[in-house]
């Protein structure tokens, strides 16, 4: 593949509680592990909190794609993604994500049809499949 761009970032520090900025700058953020997780949590974001944005953000360009190459009309859409994080049974630790389209104003059929088409589109969608757990659905 032919990288039309390409992203750097680079993480210091003490890994989830340390720092991440990209080689440009436009990203430099400290990062907190999640309370949940046995860190401070708080105002600091945590990878998979950048993972469910960056996720969210490319799926809802992909069915923004889908939907103007079949000249489908999409008003007020959205793509909510939840990352998880957990054990994976193996000593390490292993990913989900949950990918919900609102699509509002279209049958359940189209809406449905175009957010698999967008999954089989997406590049973050292409990078996960077979690798984690992810479920696509229409709210």
């Amino acid at each position: 593949m032919a990288a039309l761009y390409t992203a750097s970032a680079t993480a210091t520090g003490d890994g989830r509680n340390g720092r991440t900025r990209t080689s440009d700058g436009v990203l430099d953020l400290e990062l907190a592990l999640p309370k949940e997780m046995g860190g401070p949590g708080g105002h600091l974001p945590n990878p998979e909190q950048l993972f469910a944005a960056g996720y969210a953000a490319c799926f809802h360009s992909a069915l923004k794609l889908v939907a103007g190459k079949r000249g489908v009309p999409l008003v007020d859409s959205a793509v909510v993604v939840e990352v998880g994080i957990g054990p994976d049974g193996q000593g390490g630790f292993g990913l989900s994500a949950a990918v919900e389209a609102q699509i509002p104003g279209l049958d359940a059929a189209t809406a449905s049809g175009l957010v698999e088409a967008a999954h089989q589109v997406c590049p973050y969608s292409n990078a996960v499949r077979g690798n984690i757990e992810v479920t696509v659905s229409v709210a």
